[in-house]
């Protein structure tokens, strides 16, 4: 426990000291206010398996108002404005001073693409919070279990736009910075094995550890060679000690945030394209997803892709 502990001290200085604040593109429309929609009069058809939707889906966005014991987790939903059907989903975990917002572009095409995402603002790491305390961090794994356990219980509130829209059976998770230490640590020290697949981006192990558990689940990394936050040798230990099927995507120009998420860079086309088929193969099991992945990090020059995904 003692070394633990350490190693996460560690970790989120180094992080509360160097954290990336990524900007929110103009164009990017704020969330919409919780309101009261209109049922739908479809009744949705179950998620597709071995085939990911083949359109691109307009996108609607919702607030939630959660807490756990005391710990206030308001989250932003972005979700597929569609009709029908079901569609897995994705709770994503922010960095330390980041917010949801800052990485509305990426969650965005992922909703558009058929996901449905929720991200909370946790407590005590977020920029606006009103004490911050960068060692919260190893409590944001059971903050982000209770948030996923809220979203996907929407999918039987009577009157909710999300009644029946959720594949609840595809479930996965995803964070950046600290937001992927608090994903691996789904996958570890407090494993939620309602998880299907992860994905990583410029986090590590620090503090959460290696001991991944429980069923299989693939996980794909993504990290920058040129991180100063969150060292490319602490993520890519972490991939090293998954035991499941995986993937690690390089980026050689890459740093801690803006070359990866930042939509005015090269590399984010490369990123977006890289992890919704990713998503597209581990959630829909669509194998053409699958085969698309190494073209994905290769075909612009600017990434790499250690495929161990089989």
């Amino acid at each position: 426990m003692r070394a633990r502990c350490t190693a996460l001290l560690v970790a989120v200085l180094l992080l509360a000291g160097c954290s990336v604040s990524l900007p929110r593109p103009a164009s990017t429309p704020a969330p919409s206010p919780t309101g009261t929609p209109a049922p739908t009069t479809t009744a949705p058809a179950p998620a597709a398996t071995g085939r990911a939707p083949a359109e691109t889906f307009g996108v609607e966005t919702r607030q939630l108002s959660l807490n756990r014991e005391g710990r206030p987790l308001p989250v932003t939903i972005w979700y597929p404005d569609a009709a029908t059907g079901r569609f897995p989903v994705i709770l994503f975990s922010h960095g330390l001073k980041g917010r949801p917002a800052d990485y509305a572009p990426l969650l965005a095409d992922w909703a558009s693409a058929g996901f449905v995402v929720a991200a909370p603002v946790y407590p005590h790491t977020s920029r606006d919070a009103e004490r911050f305390d960068a060692l919260d961090v190893i409590n944001q794994p059971a903050d982000a279990s209770y948030v996923l356990t809220q979203v996907l219980a929407l999918d039987r509130r009577a009157g909710d736009v999300l009644r029946g829209r959720l594949a609840t059976d595809h479930v996965a998770a995803a964070g950046h910075s600290a937001g992927g230490i608090t994903t691996v640590g789904l996958f570890s020290v407090a494993r939620d094995e309602r998880l299907d697949a992860g994905i990583v981006l410029a986090g590590s192990a620090l503090g959460v550890g290696l001991g991944f558990t429980g069923p299989p689940a693939p996980l794909l990394f993504v990290h920058g060679e040129r991180d100063s936050v969150v060292s490319y040798a602490s993520g890519k230990a972490a991939y090293d000690s998954v035991p499941w099927p995986k993937a690690f995507l390089t980026l050689p120009g890459g740093d801690h945030g803006q070359t990866l998420l930042d939509t005015g860079n090269r590399a984010y086309d490369v990123v977006a394209g890289a992890t919704l088929d990713f998503w597209r193969w581990s959630l829909y099991q669509d194998a053409d997803a699958k085969r698309r992945l190494p073209q994905d990090a290769g075909a612009s020059g600017l990434a790499r892709l250690d495929n161990q995904l089989g």
